[in-house]
């Protein structure tokens, strides 16, 4: 065998490519590719067999395989969506808000940027990113997003909105659409209040494979996205990847992001995301939570990190590293790119549609793999529960440790040191980083007007030589979030939070926006210390001259 090989084979139609490279990679299909066709993992999956992943697996995974059939199951959408639309358009109604978090936004936005149409993605509860999206009412209509209703930013966002289109003068039930599970609370206040349209989705698919439902479809087809072209997409590979042979794509990529040998033992932990001009827009974000809340449980799984093609975990990946290099359809993915050294690597293209199937049936694959169950989410609820607790206290915040230059320093006890200033605080963070650990950047601010600070992911990628994670809160909570105290612990946590000069009330509700945002960050960083995770957190009390400050130490 090559030391790259293509999958699948050249007399196989394929919508999707994968081509991994590396003698890890190429390892890990000798070693699980044979035992994963005998064992007709792939016709299993497609049958919804739930007990590929163990006894333990089972009851959850007999009711979260209905996304192995969405190519078909949810074509009943397309009409109904696109006539709505056609509706809205003659009102003079073409902005489309998306209120959702986790799996009812990431694969919208990566449908809607990748169609070039546009999409206002509303997945914080950061009070100026809030109010940023509460203009030109007149010509707007709120896409509501919920398995449940339940979902404390969502609702947050639904009344605000509610009552910003009544106090303009708007008849807010005709601007708001439901997406939510049939039988849900939110369905039935929903029919209630009279809202424009309410679609049920898939009650068998969980969150994360949710994007070919209801959730990622009627906000993105509502924006103007061709949604009947992506299933047509995941049409064209569902076959293929339901086949048990060696040239299942499928197979082979999840044989290489689960399974790749690790020096000392083990199998490579860390799956780093680069594109190269795939042309899908943002993939890697709606993959993230995908990998890391199917497999970031029990102590182990895999972490998922987005990164640039020039970024130091890309290019000198350690030896616990798999980089997947996204490449644009058609691209030459024959040898492996000179830039990609590691020992485990895959390229992958192909249609945004096709690529969404190809990763869940690859995350399931890779589930089997690393010996767990890809389809709950046991400590995503943990942070949840902290935050309403922070909520119903309301305790006054713990003095800090030190200040400098207006930015509050908490942390962990014995982290510090005796650190005083940001810079050394962060060097007290970062010394406790293991061998084969990774620090998590996570940022309770407004990811569209302070995105300036993703910047300093890299730096701290070069800086730490270990993986380097950046997530915006409180989004990130529904995505890595569950890595993050379910996985293997060896994770440092810098959290970076700022004060509100504006705040934004909610109706009918006894917090707002800024102390909402508050308890989140604070209820996330009590879970970490409980599960003995390093947290650093950083309070920017001048919102600006803090931001800048630290973006400077962060980048040295």
């Amino acid at each position: 065998m090559s030391d790259a090989e293509v999958w699948p084979a050249d007399d196989v139609a394929a919508d999707v490519v994968v081509t991994p490279a590396g003698v890890d990679a190429l390892k890990a299909i000798e070693k699980h590719l044979p035992a994963l066709v005998a064992d007709k993992v792939a016709s299993r999956i497609a049958q919804k067999d739930p007990t590929l992943w163990g006894e333990a697996a089972v009851s959850e995974a007999s009711i979260r395989l209905g996304w192995v059939a969405l190519a078909d199951t949810s074509r009943p959408l397309v009409e109904p969506i696109e006539t709505l639309r056609a509706e809205l358009l003659a009102e003079g109604v073409d902005r489309v808000v998306l209120c959702g978090m986790g799996g009812s936004s990431l694969a919208p936005e990566v449908i809607t940027k990748s169609a070039g149409v546009e999409l206002v993605v509303l997945d914080t509860t950061d009070p100026g990113q809030v109010r940023s999206a509460l203009v030109e009412l007149e010509r707007t209509v709120i896409v509501v997003s919920s398995k449940s209703g339940g979902t404390v930013e969502t609702d947050s966002q639904r009344r605000v909105f509610e009552a910003a289109f009544t106090a303009a003068g708007i008849d807010a039930k005709t601007r708001i659409v439901i997406v939510t599970d049939p039988g849900s609370p939110l369905e039935k206040a929903s029919q209630e209040a009279g809202y424009r349209a309410i679609f049920q989705a898939d009650p068998t698919v969980g969150g994360r494979y949710s994007a070919l439902t209801a959730f990622g479809l009627v906000p993105s087809g509502l924006a103007g996205a061709d949604i009947g072209a992506l299933l047509d997409e995941a049409a064209g590979v569902s076959d293929q990847l339901a086949e048990d042979v060696e040239a299942n794509p499928g197979l082979v990529l999840g044989a290489v992001i689960g399974g790749s040998p690790a020096s000392g033992g083990g199998f490579r932990d860390k799956v780093v995301f680069a594109d190269y001009g795939s042309g899908i827009s943002g993939f890697g974000d709606w993959a993230e939570q995908l990998i890391a809340e199917s497999t970031g449980k029990e102590g182990t799984g895999l972490l998922p990190v987005v990164a640039s093609p020039a970024a130091p975990d890309v290019t000198s990946p350690g030896d616990d590293t798999v980089v997947v290099r996204l490449s644009p359809i058609g691209s030459d993915a024959t040898t492996a790119p000179a830039d990609a050294p590691a020992a485990s690597a895959v390229t992958v293209n192909g249609p945004l549609g096709a690529q969404f199937l190809l990763w869940e049936y690859a995350t399931s694959v890779a589930g089997r793999l690393v010996g767990i169950n890809p389809f709950d989410q046991p400590d995503v609820e943990s942070a949840k529960q902290a935050a309403r607790g922070m909520l119903d206290a309301r305790p006054e915040p713990a003095a800090p440790d030190a200040v400098d230059a207006g930015i509050e320093i908490r942390a962990t006890p014995g982290l510090l040191k005796g650190a005083t200033t940001v810079e050394a605080a962060v060097d007290a963070l970062l010394a406790e980083l293991p061998s084969r650990g990774y620090l998590a950047v996570m940022a309770y601010l407004d990811r569209l007007a302070e995105s300036e600070l993703e910047k300093v992911r890299d730096p701290l990628a070069k800086r730490t030589n270990r993986p380097v994670t950046f997530g915006w809160g409180p989004r990130f909570l529904h995505s890595t979030g569950q890595f993050h105290k379910g996985g293997a612990p060896v994770g440092v946590y810098l959290q970076i939070t700022a004060g509100n000069a504006k705040d934004l009330e909610i109706p009918d509700r006894p917090f707002t926006f800024g102390e909402l945002i508050s308890a989140q960050a604070a209820g996330d960083a009590t879970v970490l210390a409980e599960h003995d995770r390093p947290v650093l957190r950083l309070h920017l009390a001048d919102r600006e001259a803090g931001l800048a400050k630290l973006i400077q130490v962060l980048s040295r």
